[in-house]
């Protein structure tokens, strides 16, 4: 039986209330419903989801944070001047660009654990300086 549709990604963390604040800071993703597991974590939602989109999954040394073959996690958004001010009030590193052909705009930016994050706006996003 074929895939039908993404479900869900799973981020490692040490700090599961810093990523919970993080996400939804950035993402406008909230804590909702978890199954009692018997490790930490939390199960991240859209503002206006009724699914678990993001999975945390909590202590873990810093050391075992790191990237495996998935390169990178992506999410369409609105608000992309919003949201580069606030990964410059962040100091967060991060990169713009249009997609060639179809002029979407694409952000990277990595959150605390290591974890690479895409976020996809409309070509017809306003732009603002430093967006390339």
């Amino acid at each position: 039986m074929p895939a039908t549709t993404m479900n869900h990604f799973t981020i490692l963390t040490d700090d599961v209330d810093g990523t919970i604040r993080f996400y939804g800071d950035m993402l406008g993703l909230r804590a909702g419903p978890r199954p009692a597991f018997d490790f930490p974590g939390a199960w991240l939602y859209a503002s206006d989801g009724d699914a678990a989109i993001l999975h945390v999954i909590g202590g873990r040394p810093r050391e075992e944070l790191k990237g495996g073959v998935i390169d990178h996690m992506a999410f369409t958004a609105v608000g992309l001047s919003d949201t580069l001010a606030k990964l410059d009030a962040r100091n967060l590193p991060y990169q713009c660009r249009r997609l060639v052909g179809a002029g979407t705009w694409q952000l990277f930016f990595h959150d605390p654990n290591g974890a690479r994050v895409e976020l996809d706006f409309d070509a017809a996003e306003p732009q603002r300086a430093g967006a390339t």
